[in-house]
């Protein structure tokens, strides 16, 4: 999975809290919390070569004296982890989410100073183990099959350079862009490693790569116009049946994957054949239904994807590359009023029934 890291263990310790001072009632100060503070240009990877121990403890709280009858709280500890990040107990229950530069949550909290009702004894802090999962949160996530041609487009449409080769399994890990329109406008896209079957049962990468497309606001299928086929143990499929095995992998991970806004880049238009392909592909996806029975029916999806635009591209020759960037844009730009109007709607309201 190469150097890149989306999982990553913790130890968490509050501080303890300080000492009571019995003969005049003095009340020992609290110990420090743990934060988790979100930072953008921030790596689950830093955070490991920096801390390579993965252990965070707070600042123990000040004694009671004779000077300070209330001692001062302990240091807090914060820890600043990338956006997008879902915190874990060690037990996989999910406690809390940061998504947004600034958020913070509280992983240990610190132990009470002595007092009258602790008998003037300290309490220790709360420890535990912690899992950091990061999801990437991207505008658009490429869906693909190995080979589909997912790197070359990204590097076609942003300034990312992913490595690319001509074989099945290139992208190892998530790679980021960002579109530059000519209005300074930026659209993130994610082009994560390649599905193949089964990966809602976590075969290949699985849920390594699955569990990228949840944070991503929409959803770019791209697929191979001349099929796909990932070694010659597995069957051929043609670029309709990798559509359907697609939507199915999706659906079996997560159904409201599918509610997401999708595009469809039919890619390698540069082929031969290509024409007649699409001629093909289009008559299918008019009448999806009518072709189920191409593929086993424990393999054909509850439900089909429906795009909102389909673009046959060429990332060697740019053939549709424009247009696509363009349809990304449209159909980004329509959710976000969408969006607006809806928020509008709900403030409008909320101000009646207030009134």
């Amino acid at each position: 999975y190469g150097n890149f890291i989306d999982d990553l263990r913790l130890y968490v310790r509050g501080g303890s809290g300080g000492m009571g001072y019995p003969r005049l009632g003095g009340e020992g100060g609290r110990g420090g919390d743990v934060w988790l503070v979100a930072r953008e240009r921030t790596t689950l990877k830093s955070i490991r070569d920096r801390y390579p121990h993965q252990r965070f403890v707070a600042g123990t709280g000040a004694n009671s004296s004779v000077r300070a009858l209330k001692g001062e709280k302990g240091k807090d500890c914060e820890v600043h982890v990338p956006l997008g990040i879902s915190v874990l107990c060690d037990d996989g229950k999910q406690i809390g989410e940061l998504n947004a530069a600034g958020e913070r949550f509280l992983a240990a909290r610190g132990g009470l100073g002595g007092s009258l009702a602790t008998n003037f004894l300290p309490c220790r802090g709360q420890r535990r183990i912690v899992r950091l999962d990061l999801k990437l949160i991207a505008d658009v996530g490429l869906v693909g099959f190995p080979n589909a041609g997912k790197s070359s487009l990204l590097s076609k449409i942003s300034h990312a350079k992913p490595e690319i080769a001509n074989y099945a399994f290139t992208t190892i890990q998530p790679e980021l862009g960002k579109i530059m329109y000519a209005d300074y406008k930026q659209i993130s896209v994610a082009d994560l490693p390649g599905l193949i079957e089964g990966a809602h049962a976590n075969k290949g990468m699985g849920h390594k790569f699955l569990k990228h497309v949840e944070r991503t606001k929409q959803l770019l299928l791209v697929v191979d116009i001349s099929g796909f086929q990932l070694s010659t143990k597995t069957r051929f499929r043609t670029a309709f049946e990798t559509i359907l095995l697609l939507t199915k992998e999706l659906e079996l991970y997560k159904e409201e994957l599918l509610t997401k806004p999708a595009l469809l880049a039919i890619n390698k238009m540069d082929l031969p054949c290509a024409k007649d392909n699409l001629n093909e592909l289009m008559k299918q996806l008019q009448n999806p239904q009518d072709f189920l029975h191409l593929l086993q029916e424990e393999m054909s999806p509850a439900n089909i994807l429906e795009f909102k635009d389909i673009i046959p591209i060429s990332t060697y020759t740019g053939e549709g590359i424009e247009e696509l960037k363009a349809c990304i844009r449209k159909s980004i730009d329509e959710e976000a009023e969408q969006e607006n109007e809806e928020y509008r709607k709900k403030k409008l309201l909320l101000l009646q029934t207030s009134e």
